[in-house]
């Protein structure tokens, strides 16, 4: 017999001791059990670190933030920009409807927590601009502040 096919034979032995063996073998159990999934609200880091602040929207507003609503995109009012929206979010305003129904000493409120942005929300009528939005009056939002993005 040649040397070849030895070296077949051996290596086919191999191959079939390989394949018989990861076929015999059991699962692998896992070296630490797993963490449970956060599927439902108040399980993940996320909820637990939102839980331990105050909602400050409530003393600002007088009411407390709808948590089971989506937020709206606070960026579609002109001269809102990403900042300024994770500031009102930080305040406890997430709808346009929370910051079309400010009244004046709320929107005093709100605007002296703005830092760098203090002064925008009555110069660039986000109020206003809220207020059309949370109607979904697009046409009067147009013409009065420019086409949305």
């Amino acid at each position: 017999m040649p040397n070849t096919t030895i070296i077949v034979a051996i290596v086919v032995a191999l191959l079939a001791i390989v394949a018989v063996t990861l076929l015999m073998r059991r699962p692998a159990k896992p070296l630490a059990p797993r963490a449970p999934e956060a599927t439902t609200e108040g399980h993940g880091l996320v909820d637990e670190a939102a839980a331990a602040f105050v909602d400050i929207a409530t003393p600002i507003l007088g009411a407390t933030a709808h948590a089971d609503l989506p937020s709206d995109d606070l960026t579609r009012i002109k001269g809102l920009g990403p900042k300024a929206a994770g500031l009102l979010n930080g305040i406890g305003i997430h709808r346009y409807a929370q910051l079309a129904e400010l009244d004046g000493t709320q929107t005093a409120e709100v605007d002296r927590r703005m830092g760098a942005f203090q002064g925008r929300i009555t110069r660039d009528q986000w109020i206003e601009q809220a207020s059309l939005l949370e109607k979904n009056d697009i046409d009067a939002f147009e013409a009065k502040f420019g086409k949305l993005g």
